[in-house]
């Protein structure tokens, strides 16, 4: 069933542009691959909540699973290796647009979720509404499709599309499986296993925000590792000997040297 687990995210911060707005949080269904974005102004809990119940809940539903990994990659395994990929592919895309990113975005959105992905075989478009789109592209150059639109056969033509998605989804389904397991071997040959002991001195991401730029370095400290949480989760504190909050993954952190 589509749109039962969903995975949100926020990419920060781009060239400030029309209205301030310099984030983009991102939602991805995890089976269709579809991408729901917003660009914002600034990340709050009402803007978050506004984001979800507008892009998600009143075009979906509820979904029964929504993720976010809180600065933890690994919470969601490979399913979350794989939403980070597409992120990437998103936030390349609008960087090469400068300022002018908003104007941008929908475009990039579109071209998205009217692309085939290569864990599905499939572009999202299809996957949830059982046909592929129409592109501008098709109206310019009249293809067959366009040319030889008949409403009577277009009808027969969605009705079948209608019985065919749920075997367009499970060939979908089987592939996604068969890349899922090319992936888990491909990161599993390159971990490397790391951890750090208490006393160790280690930098952390910048948070969100603290709205860093690109061009700063998006590392701050040296911090001081007081206690192993759990595996590979670390607290810490400042060099002034200060808790800092929460509890910190190993994703979030590296080696301070002195």
């Amino acid at each position: 069933m589509s749109f039962r687990s969903m995975g949100i995210d926020i990419l920060r911060p781009f060239p400030q542009a029309v209205a301030q707005k310099k984030f983009i949080v991102v939602a991805v269904e995890y089976f269709t691959k579809w991408v729901e974005a917003e660009a914002l102004a600034k990340i709050t809990e009402k803007e978050m909540i506004n984001f979800i119940w507008k892009n998600i809940i009143c075009r979906f539903g509820v979904p029964r699973v929504l993720i976010s990994d809180n600065g933890n990659p690994q919470v969601n395994g490979q399913t979350e290796v794989t939403n980070r990929t597409i992120l990437q592919h998103l936030k390349t895309r609008l960087e090469g647009a400068k300022s002018s990113w908003v104007e941008e975005f929908p475009g990039v959105l579109w071209a998205y979720r009217t692309t085939p992905r290569s864990s599905t075989g499939e572009p999202p478009f299809c996957l949830v509404y059982g046909t592929k789109a129409i592109i501008p592209a098709e109206i310019g150059e009249e293809t067959q499709r366009v040319t030889q639109y008949d409403a009577e056969k277009n009808q027969e033509e969605r009705e079948f599309d209608l019985v065919m998605i749920e075997e367009k989804r499970d060939a979908a389904y089987a592939r996604i499986l068969h890349h899922k397991g090319l992936m888990m071997r491909s990161y599993n040959r390159k971990i490397k296993p790391r951890c750090f002991q208490v006393g160790d001195l280690v930098l952390k991401k910048v948070e969100v925000s603290k709205h860093v730029g690109k061009l700063d370095p998006g590392w701050e400290g040296p911090f001081k590792v007081v206690r192993v949480k759990k595996p590979r989760t670390y607290k810490l504190h400042d060099m002034e000997g200060k808790d800092l909050p929460r509890q910190w993954n190993i994703h979030n952190l590296k080696k301070f040297y002195t």
